[in-house]
């Protein structure tokens, strides 16, 4: 399969989307497009007032992000950084103390690269609103074979659904 090598994200589609008041952004996944089945990157255009994700932590990937344009606040476990063109923020996999989101304080889009290591399984967990994520991507087709999101206390016995249980 021949892929693309250079990408100038100004160049392609983005798409938008936007969730309640806090949420939205402008964004495109480069990773496939650059042939990359291991590592994820996203472009990312966030408008003032918004942030792209919330408040969450992974417990498998890692994350790096790249502010190219803008300047905004990063929260990460209990901290709240400013961020500004041309840092590098680290959002490495672990518990609730790597809990990490970006909100755009400025005046202008926050413009960003968000870079990731890609497991066939990761579990997701979002501090503020107390739920899980768990997911397994298929590594060949890159689609999801599970993708569940779950409340704590939200829970099922370990039987349950088993044949002969």
């Amino acid at each position: 399969m021949d892929r693309t090598r250079v990408i100038d994200p100004r160049d392609l589609e983005l798409e938008e989307w936007s969730q309640g008041s806090l949420y939205g952004g402008l964004d495109v996944r480069l990773g496939a497009l650059l042939g990359l089945r291991n590592l994820g990157i996203a472009y990312s255009e966030v408008a003032p007032g918004k942030s792209g994700c919330p408040f969450h932590n992974h417990h498998v990937e890692d994350e790096l992000f790249v502010i190219l344009e803008g300047e905004g606040t990063y929260r990460i476990g209990h901290e709240r950084i400013p961020v500004r063109a041309g840092h590098v923020l680290g959002a490495p996999a672990g518990g609730p103390d790597t809990a990490h989101q970006l909100i755009n304080t400025g005046s202008v889009p926050l413009r960003y690269l968000s870079i990731s290591t890609k497991a066939a399984t990761e579990i997701c967990e979002y501090p503020d609103s107390g739920k899980f994520l768990a997911k397994t991507i298929d590594p060949e087709t890159g689609k999801y074979r599970f993708n569940q999101m779950v409340s704590e206390g939200d829970s099922i016995d370990y039987w349950h659904g088993e044949p002969g249980a």
